[in-house]
Order: structure tokens, then sequence, then C-alpha cells
């Protein structure tokens, strides 16, 4: 099998920008979709943790919907389905169609949707690794709640959380290949398309899963220098 690497250039004949803008796509959708997830995650725990009990009951039961249900379906759900209420509503206004829903913020939100329910264990673990003393020490001193939370609880549980939450970014990055099902222009969709016009699917796919390491690995060293800056000055077990 002969490869012709100018497939991969920048010119008119290449497919090297236009992979390049769809990696661009993905972070960017990913990055969308992991800060929502983290923003849910942490009001889920909050619910979890300090909420009432039909609050606890409502957080339960989002976080069992969403980590039960695969994430393809709930794409389809918010973009297909999205699309049918969307249409729905606009008819009900009197509003001229077609009606459609983006498919990059269909596929934020759900892929975000998700990761809120997995951010949500991250961030409660994280609280529950803060020493019991330091929490009664700071109420002892006069603290109130929230100074308590945003001086003890948050860098403090922060710090624990930082892995699990370079985790859950690296699910999202390859979650993300899922939103080519909206018709987004992202990595797997052009690689997709790219394999389909030059009848060569070895050869793109390939690229397409070099492409998605790069991302993830690059990833993996911001977080590990971030946990490293967060933990300087703080012992850490040594097996």
């Amino acid at each position: 099998m002969t490869i012709d690497w100018q497939l991969l250039g920048f010119g008119d004949e290449g497919w090297g920008g236009v992979l390049l803008n769809a990696a661009t796509v993905t972070v960017t959708v990913s990055l969308c979709a992991w800060l929502l997830g983290a923003m849910l995650g942490s009001i889920l725990c909050w619910m979890q943790i300090g909420g009432a009990r039909w609050q606890q009951r409502l957080a339960n039961g989002y976080i069992t919907l969403f980590r039960g249900v695969p994430e393809l379906l709930v794409i389809y759900l918010f973009y297909f389905g999205g699309r049918q209420v969307v249409s729905f509503i606009g008819e009900g206004l009197g509003m001229q169609g077609p009606f459609d829903v983006n498919g990059f913020v269909a596929g934020a939100i759900a892929i975000g949707l998700i990761s809120g329910a997995y951010q949500s264990g991250v961030f409660r673990g994280a609280f529950y690794a803060i020493p019991k003393g330091t929490l009664e020490a700071a109420t002892v001193t006069g603290m109130g709640r929230l100074m308590l939370f945003r001086r003890m609880i948050v860098p403090q549980a922060l710090r624990t959380a930082l892995p699990g939450m370079g985790n859950q970014w690296q699910s999202v990055i390859k979650e993300s290949a899922l939103v080519s099902v909206t018709g987004l222009v992202e990595t797997m969709n052009q690689i997709s398309t790219a394999s389909n016009s030059t009848q060569m699917p070895f050869f793109f796919y390939s690229v397409g899963a070099v492409i998605y390491l790069i991302i993830t690995t690059c990833s993996d060293f911001v977080f590990r220098y971030v946990e490293k800056v967060a933990m300087r000055g703080q012992q850490r077990a040594r097996l």
C-alpha cells in the first residue's frame, strides 16, 4: 500500500488544514462540555452533602440516570429530540420554519450533562478527603459557612479532585467523537469525510487516532503540571 503523505499537506489538495480546524472544534466542544460538567458536578455534590432530603434524592436520581444511559442516546435525544421540541414551540408561536438545533450546542450540553454526573462523584470524594479536624478547627475560630467554604473547603477539595477532573477531561475528549452524529465538523467527522473521499480508510483513521492521542497526551501534561503546582508545599504519600 502506497501512502501519499501530501494528503496531509496544508495546500489546496491536502487535508492538513481542515483536520487542524476539526481538532480545534474537538477541543472547544470538549472544553465547553467539561466546564458545564464541572459546574453541574459541584452543584450535585452540594445537593448530596448539604442539601435537604428531596435535593439528595433529586441529585441521586440525576446521577443514576446519566450514568446509566448510553452517551450516544443522550446526544440523539438532545439533537434530534431537541429539533422536534424547538419546532413544536416555534409553530405554537406562529413562527416560520424550518427549525434546527446547533450540533455544537447540543453535543456540548449532552456530554456536559453526562460529565456532571461523574464529576459530582469526584468532588464528593474530594470533600470527604478533607480532615474532619480541619473543618472543626475552622468552625471553632468563628468562620461562617461561606468563609469556611471559600477558604478551607474549596482549596483543599480542588487539590484532591484535580486527578479525577483530569480523568474526566480525557473521557470528555473521547466522548466528543460521538458528536459527529449531529453533523458537527469535528475530528471524527472530518476523518470520515477524508476517508470516504480518498478511499484510504486505514490511513486516515490512523491519523485520527494520532490526533486524539496528541490532544490527550498534551492534556495529561497540563493537568500534571497544574497538580504539581497545586500540591507545592504539601506532603505526598510514598509507597
